[in-house]
């Protein structure tokens, strides 16, 4: 069949992000726009000629045709093997896991992770190197720099591949191996978790609730939590990946997952409660009752993950991104290991992991992990959470109350305001930068500033540096307040405003999150002038 190279003009707007390229479907689907950002994704890594990829997705609205052209390009650029998920699909981490176990050169993942999905939603794909985690930016800056001198791009005219057909199949000369996208993923976890300490705690009648949210985790859930673990059959709701992810925000969050906070909080709760997001990378955790914040998750996580089998000789350490609460700070202190603040982005994280510095690690939006895989993970948390209840027969109330006990409880909320104006975001942030180096000592609704600063990050093992990465300021009192514009978005800009108070004293640990953060937000809301500047009396999702 003849190869292709088919003219084409750089195209606008190929930016990749912290999680690879995000836009609106549509956009996507114009003429000559994935193809472009792929050959630019091909070129910009050296080639892939002779080279091993690994390409899935999460199952969303043109995932399928996407990947068939992503194989028609691969074959015409000379790759010597493409591995796919069946169906196409693949959870981020179970596919960071088949780049580190198969060896692999890299990876591409078809995803807009917890954003919506359809025709009119959105859609994504970023490429993951080697080590099984998201390109450098290094990388993605000759991916970038690519896309704006692109004349042409290869691409095999070819029909397409029978994706639902595991086994070995040709395209020219490279071989596409079609394998089941949930048995090598669920093998690791059997090397992580104790396995028959969870069956054991099913089987004591224990109950539980995940919400795959109509997306990816839904076949790996089914799998490992109801076949493998003996959860009862139901366990697993929405676990039907869609399309549309079932017109829903596949966002695990309380107001998207709002079918499973219902339940979590009902006359018959059950016991746990999780649930996980469109790509399967972030995480929510819910007891009976007890809403658990991501930044807790961690900190909790970090105090008993040597109860897993996976980390029974200890954690090297652990990182969190600078937005997430500082809790995960105050359980490593106790431990004696290494504390990390990284920016924002899953690969900043990477460094840390190859280099044997961080064992764990997590950041402020429902995303953990650890060095299993150079991704977050969103149902490995969920099973080293039910590891970790099995083996101390407590409630995930009183679990979080001990933790709270041994180390201070920091309060902490997000406010997203989403598809704020572009430039009234920018020029929010810009106001607040104006004032760094005057705020300090300034008293601001009953608050005074400690100090204030925009983050920049050197990387401890390749010396890199990254600024810009986000304000923070911080009140006397263990209060703090950050400000972020997200960049996961497809439109306009998500304005994320951290808030976070420490409270040591024993006889206000059981506080409403709402009530002890009322001081910090006024400060920042005052601080910053975001109301005012950008017309937005009220954030979208408080989380």
């Amino acid at each position: 069949m003849p190869i292709q190279n088919v003219r084409t003009t750089p195209i606008e707007g190929q930016k990749p992000g912290t999680s690879g390229l995000r836009k609106k479907t549509a956009v996507f689907r114009r003429p000559h726009f994935l193809e472009n950002y792929v050959q630019s994704i091909f070129d910009g890594i050296g080639g892939v000629e002779g080279k091993t990829l690994v390409i899935g997705g999460d199952g969303r609205f043109f995932n399928d045709a996407a990947i068939q052209i992503i194989l028609r390009m691969a074959c015409a650029n000379s790759a010597a093997k493409c591995i796919v998920g069946q169906g196409g699909i693949l959870s981020t981490p179970a596919a960071s896991h088949l780049i580190r176990l198969k060896k692999a050169d890299g990876g591409l993942i078809l995803s807009a992770s917890h954003n919506p999905g359809g025709p009119d939603a959105d859609f994504g794909l970023k490429y993951n190197g080697p080590n099984g985690g998201p390109a450098t930016e290094a990388v993605t800056d000759k991916i970038f720099e690519r896309t704006k001198t692109l004349a042409f791009y290869k691409i095999a005219a070819a029909g397409d591949i029978d994706l639902a057909q595991l086994g070995m199949h040709k395209l020219e000369d490279m071989v596409i191996e079609i394998v089941d996208p949930v048995a090598d993923y669920a093998e690791l976890m059997q090397t992580i978790v104790d396995f028959p300490k969870v069956r054991n705690l099913f089987a004591g009648g224990f109950t539980m609730c995940f919400d795959a949210m109509h997306a990816v985790t839904g076949p790996y859930a089914h799998t490992i939590l109801e076949d493998m673990l003996g959860a009862p059959k139901g366990t697993v709701i929405n676990g039907e990946p869609s399309p549309d992810f079932g017109k829903g925000h596949p966002d695990p969050n309380p107001i998207w997952a709002k079918v499973l906070m219902d339940k979590m909080y009902g006359a018959d709760a059950p016991d746990f409660g999780a649930a996980s997001d469109g790509d399967g990378d972030r995480n929510m955790i819910v007891g009976r009752g007890a809403y658990v914040t991501p930044s807790d998750s961690l900190a909790l996580l970090t105090a008993h993950a040597h109860l897993a089998p996976g980390y029974r000789g200890g954690l090297s350490g652990v990182a969190r991104s600078m937005p997430t609460s500082r809790a995960v700070d105050r359980v490593a202190e106790s431990l004696g290991i290494g504390c990390y603040e990284t920016p924002t982005g899953w690969k900043f994280f990477g460094n840390l992991l190859d280099a044997g510095k961080v064992t764990l690690c997590g950041e402020e939006s429902a995303g953990t992990g650890s060095d299993h895989v150079r991704e977050k993970d969103g149902l490995w948390a969920v099973l080293l959470w039910l590891n970790i209840l099995a083996e101390t027969g407590k409630s995930v109330s009183e679990l979080m109350a001990d933790l709270w006990q041994a180390h201070g409880r920091c309060y902490y909320s997000r406010f997203d305001y989403e598809d704020v104006d572009s430039g009234k975001a920018e020029a929010m942030m810009d106001g607040l930068r104006a004032k760094l180096n005057s705020v300090a000592g300034v008293t601001i609704g009953g608050l005074t500033v400690e100090a204030a600063d925009e983050f920049a990050y050197l990387d401890p093992v390749d010396g890199s540096k990254s600024t810009g990465q986000g304000i923070r300021i911080a009140f006397e009192g263990g209060a703090r307040a950050v400000f972020r514009l997200s960049g996961t978005g497809t439109q306009g800009a998500t304005v994320r405003l951290y808030l976070e108070q420490l409270e040591t004293d024993p006889g206000r640990l059981q506080e409403e999150p709402e009530h002890m953060l009322a001081d910090v937000r006024e400060a920042a809301l005052t601080v910053s002038d975001l109301t005012a500047i950008t017309g937005r009396t009220a954030p979208d999702v408080i989380t």
